[in-house]
């Protein structure tokens, strides 16, 4: 009597993250020159990543079991397969590594004892999301470490450590990449480590100041115009928010700073100039300028002047403001204009 129609026993999770760390330490053992060995290794990787898949999130017949997908995420910790996630990732295939992004969110959400076990076990191992941040000069897996990398800057901890390590700085290079996806998708990630966390980025800013701002001051003149339209409004999104009032009223007292926005004034992308108008005004407006602002401004006040009073946005809710705020800039460069001993 033949029982071959039964199926077989589902496994468990203890038993899913053992295969899936066997099959992925299998990749070890294999040469380029053993490429049929290297092929199966690769499929029983893959066909692992898809019960996990099924596990995580069910098989669109059944929903999935809580206590199972906690469970795994516990065993993949347990036995360090979140680091051969990351490390294998260049050797994977291009399902295992779709299914593997997808199971990595789920996976960071698991929650243990009030503890985000996967996301303590990156916190742990933090060359990690080094390794993910260094994987957008592999253009074969660029996206997928960035959405990976994503996911991990949900986490105040997670993107803290990328702020503040090194790697970091790899982002200046990263969103000027001649491919334009990898250099969209880098630009992604880079905005959410600036703006996801008000304090972690306050912070940041306030000790990396100089270095951060001459290396964005590249950015913001860089002779490619989405890089400019990007980074000006980016710029403008996380100078602005209140955490980082401190970081704004030093960066407003900077002569080379207003020079660039002045610069990009002129921009001949209507965007750029309404984005710098933005963050010159807050220049203009503070009433703290110091002497060497002032002068700048009463040299220049009859190009700016025209500059602004030629700047308009499409007819909306923003346009009656914006409106109010020209006028105000106007008045304020006017009277800086005519204060005495300023221009000679």
């Amino acid at each position: 009597m033949s029982f071959s129609f039964f199926k077989p026993r589902p496994k468990t999770p203890q038993e899913l993250a053992k295969v899936i760390k066997d099959s992925l330490m299998a990749l070890d053992t294999r040469t380029v020159v053993e490429v049929k060995a290297l092929e199966k290794a690769l499929e029983e990787v893959e066909k692992n990543f898809v019960s996990m898949r099924g596990m995580l999130s069910g098989d669109g017949e059944t929903e999935p079991n809580v206590d199972q997908v906690l469970q795994l995420a516990l065993e993949i910790c347990k036995e360090d397969v979140l680091a051969l996630f990351i490390h294998k990732l260049p050797i994977l295939g291009w399902e295992a590594r779709k299914d593997l992004v997808h199971c990595w969110s789920i996976l960071l959400k698991q929650k243990a004892d009030s503890t985000y076990c996967c996301v303590q076990y990156l916190e742990n191992h933090s060359e990690l999301l080094d390794f993910l941040v260094v994987c957008y000069d592999n253009k074969e897996i660029a996206l997928n470490c960035g959405n990976m990398l994503r996911e991990c800057i949900k986490f105040p901890t997670l993107a803290k450590y990328i702020l503040e390590s090194p790697s970091f700085e790899l982002f200046f290079k990263y969103v000027e990449l001649p491919n334009f996806d990898v250099a969209s998708d880098a630009f992604s990630t880079f905005k959410d480590l600036l703006t996801k966390h008000g304090t972690a980025v306050s912070e940041y800013l306030i000790s990396h100041y100089d270095e951060f701002f001459s290396q964005y001051e590249k950015l913001l003149t860089s002779p490619n115009y989405v890089t400019r339209r990007q980074s000006l409004k980016l710029l403008g999104e996380f100078l602005l928010e209140p955490p980082n009032s401190h970081v704004m009223k030093r960066y407003i007292l900077e002569v080379q700073y207003l020079k660039v926005m002045m610069t990009l004034l002129k921009d001949s992308s209507k965007n750029i100039q309404i984005s710098a108008f933005h963050i010159f005004k807050v220049f203009v407006a503070n009433p703290n300028k110091p002497r060497e602002i002032k002068v700048i401004l009463a040299k220049n006040h009859e190009k700016l002047l025209e500059l602004i009073h030629n700047l308009s946005v499409s007819k909306g809710s923003e346009d009656e403001q914006f409106d109010e705020e020209k006028e105000l800039i106007i008045k304020e460069i006017e009277r800086v204009s005519r204060l005495p001993n300023l221009v000679h």
